[in-house]
């Protein structure tokens, strides 16, 4: 198993110029992408619409060809958004990179287990529906080091990461706050492309 914080960082150090859409445990601001981000101008944070973080990224692959697209995404949220990968197969963005992180439960609200875990394999899935590659790896090593290749892919790529669950029981308002929430993060992501 990977933990959350490792895997951000393996992607970070490869991201480049590319814009990256986070979602509920990968955005952790604890543990996160947040902790690891060296680039923010180009991160949206997608809180509050759980399941819709890779619909978002297609959308923003689709009017930003140009530029390299990655969602982290978790398994909970895929599980309330499936047919998200049909739809990316269908429109079939050769710059956009789906990785999502399966710790087998809804850790941001305390831990309780996703639909169906033990039984999905989001792989399959992903190569069911369509998309041009899917991965899965569950160690740091074999990621690290196949992670050159899967960017020098055409996508819409599928990486699925086990990850170490990393379960928040701390109550909401005693939470580390995000720095940044979806809507200002956009505003400040489109100024930044348009002035590059």
């Amino acid at each position: 198993m990977i933990s959350n914080i490792d895997a951000c960082r393996v992607i970070e150090g490869k991201r480049g110029n590319a814009i990256v859409i986070t979602t509920m445990g990968s955005g952790n601001p604890r543990f996160g992408w947040p902790k690891v981000s060296n680039n923010e101008d180009l991160d949206i944070p997608v809180g509050g619409a759980m399941g819709k973080a890779s619909s978002f990224a297609l959308g923003l692959a689709l009017a930003q060809p140009q530029r390299r697209v990655i969602v982290l995404d978790g398994d909970g949220s895929l599980v309330m958004n499936l047919g998200t990968l049909t739809t990316i197969s269908e429109r079939s963005p050769s710059n956009l990179y789906h990785f999502v992180f399966e710790n087998g439960c809804y850790a941001v609200t305390g831990g309780q287990p996703i639909p169906a875990e033990g039984k999905l394999n989001f792989k399959d899935l992903a190569s069911g529906a369509g998309y041009c590659a899917s991965y899965e790896f569950d160690n740091l090593e074999d990621f690290t080091s196949s992670l050159d290749q899967i960017f020098g892919q055409d996508g819409p790529i599928f990486v699925n990461l086990r990850i170490t669950p990393e379960i928040e029981n701390t109550p909401m308002h005693l939470r580390e706050p995000a720095k940044r929430n979806t809507r200002s993060a956009v505003q400040e992501v489109r100024k930044f492309l348009s002035s590059s």
